[in-house]
C-alpha cells in the first residue's frame, strides 16, 4: 500500500504542468478514483471478459457488466463532490520552466539537500495571471465557434460575454466546449453580464452550459423567455438607450427599441441586441443578426453612434443585411464575418464583402483566421488570430 501511495502521489505531481498547459485543470480526486477503479478493472472486469470468451455465458457477462457499473457509478459520485476538480487560468508562459524543474527537485531522492524549494518553484504557475486590460482599454475576443456568435468584451475588472455560440444540434455546444474553456483559461471566473442577441440555435444554443458554470451577475436578451433561456426567468429585455460604464469604457444599446417587443411582425434576428462599445482608442458594434429592415431603423433614427472602427457583421455577411446606407454610416475600418467553415448558407455572401471593400474596410472572418482578438490600449489597436498566436503546421496550404 505504501509503494502503491508513492506511484500515484508521483504521478500526481508530475502530471500538474501539462494538466494546466493543455485543459487548466487537475483532478484532486483522482488518486481515489484509481484507488478502486483500477483494481477493480484489473482483477474483475478484464478476467471476466477473457473468461467470457472461453464461456459466452449471460452470467458471466451480467457480472462484468455489474461491476462496470459499479465503477462508474462511484466515479461519478466522485467527481460530483465540492472541489473534486482545480481550475485555474492558463499557465503564463515562463512560469512553465519553473514549474517542470519543482516537479524535478520534488521527484529527487529524500535527503536531498533544497527539495523544499519546489514549492517556490512551482507557485508561479498558480498565482501569475495572463495580462489583461487597464482602466481605460478594451479587449474583445471573437470566438472561432463555426456558423454562430461569441464575443468576449473585457475591461479592467469587467467582462461581458455577447452571445454563446451553437448548439451543435444536441451532441454539444459552444458554450461547453469553447466559450467556458476560453474564459477559464483566461483567469475570469465569473460574467457581469451575458447579452444573448436572440434565440437562434447558432446565438444562444451555450447559454445554459455557460450559466451553469460561470456566475452571471445580469443576463440581458431580446428573447425574454425562450428554448435557451428557460430556467434563467431573471432575465431582462435588452432595448434602446440602456447604457453604463465599465472601468472607462462605455457599453450602449442601440437596438431595439421598447415598441418592437409588443409587435409580432418583427422576427428574432430583426429584434437581435446591437451593442456598441467605446473606449478611449476605438469603438465596436456587435449587430447580431439584423437586417436591413433593422438596419433602416436604425438609420432612421439618425443615430450619430453608428460609426464604429470595428463592426462585427450583420447576420454574418448574410445578402440580406449590411446594406450601403448602413455601410455608409458605419464606416469600419475593420469588418468580421463570423462564419463556419464551408458553411451551407454561402455566408459572407460576395456582394456583401465587395460592399464593405469598396467602402475601405479590411475583412477578416474566423473560418480563416479561427479567433481574433483586437485590444484597444493606450497605444492604439492590435489585432492577433488564434491561428497567429498558435501557429500549427496543418494550417499552411
Amino acid at each position: 500500500m505504501r509503494e502503491w501511495a508513492r506511484v500515484q502521489w508521483s504521478i500526481t505531481i508530475v502530471l500538474i504542468p501539462l494538466l494546466l498547459v493543455l485543459f487548466q485543470q487537475i483532478s484532486v480526486v483522482s488518486p481515489i478514483a484509481n484507488a478502486f477503479a483500477i483494481p477493480l478493472v484489473s482483477f474483475c472486469v478484464a478476467p471476466l471478459a477473457l473468461l467470457l470468451i472461453i464461456f459466452p455465458l449471460e452470467l458471466i457477462a451480467a457480472l462484468a457488466h455489474e461491476a462496470v457499473r459499479l465503477c462508474f457509478a462511484l466515479l461519478e459520485w466522485l467527481s460530483a463532490l465540492p472541489g473534486a476538480v482545480w481550475q485555474q487560468h492558463a499557465p503564463v508562459l515562463w512560469t512553465i520552466p519553473f514549474a517542470v524543474a519543482g516537479v524535478a527537485l520534488i521527484m529527487l531522492p529524500r535527503g536531498f539537500p533544497g527539495r523544499f524549494l519546489s514549492v517556490f518553484l512551482l507557485l508561479p504557475m498558480f498565482v501569475i495571471r495572463p495580462a489583461g486590460p487597464r482602466v481605460g482599454e478594451l479587449w474583445l475576443t471573437v470566438l472561432d465557434v463555426g456558423q454562430g456568435l461569441s464575443a468576449v468584451a473585457r475591461t479592467a475588472n469587467h467582462t461581458v460575454l455577447f452571445d454563446t455560440g451553437p448548439d451543435y444540434y444536441g451532441w454539444s455546444d459552444a458554450g461547453r466546449s469553447i466559450v467556458v474553456p476560453y474564459l477559464r483559461g483566461e483567469g475570469i471566473s465569473q460574467l457581469d453580464l451575458v447579452i444573448v442577441s436572440h434565440d437562434d440555435i447558432d446565438h444562444a444554443g451555450g447559454t445554459a452550459a455557460v450559466l451553469s458554470a460561470m456566475a452571471a451577475g445580469q443576463v440581458v436578451s431580446s428573447a425574454v423567455t425562450g428554448s435557451y433561456l428557460d430556467g434563467w426567468s431573471s432575465s431582462t429585455p435588452c432595448r434602446a438607450g440602456q447604457a453604463w460604464t465599465f472601468d472607462e469604457v462605455r457599453f450602449e444599446m442601440l437596438h431595439p427599441d421598447a415598441a418592437s417587443y409588443a409587435r409580432d411582425d418583427i422576427g428574432d434576428n430583426d429584434r437581435s441586441c446591437v451593442l456598441r462599445i467605446e473606449s478611449e482608442s476605438g469603438v465596436v458594434l456587435l449587430t447580431a443578426d439584423i437586417e436591413r429592415r433593422s438596419e433602416r431603423r436604425l438609420l432612421r433614427a439618425g443615430n450619430p453612434r453608428l460609426s464604429a472602427d470595428v463592426l462585427i457583421a450583420p447576420h454574418h455577411g448574410s445578402a440580406t443585411s449590411s446594406s450601403e446606407q448602413f455601410v455608409a454610416a458605419v464606416r469600419p475600418k475593420l469588418v468580421l464575418f463570423p462564419v463556419g467553415y464551408a458553411n451551407r448558407y454561402g455566408h459572407p455572401h460576395p456582394a456583401v464583402q465587395a460592399r464593405y471593400r469598396s467602402a475601405g474596410a479590411r475583412l477578416m472572418r474566423t473560418d480563416e483566421t479561427g479567433a481574433v482578438i483586437i485590444m484597444f490600449d493606450q497605444t492604439g489597436t492590435e489585432i492577433v488570430t488564434w491561428r497567429e498566436r498558435k501557429r500549427r503546421y496543418w494550417h499552411k496550404k
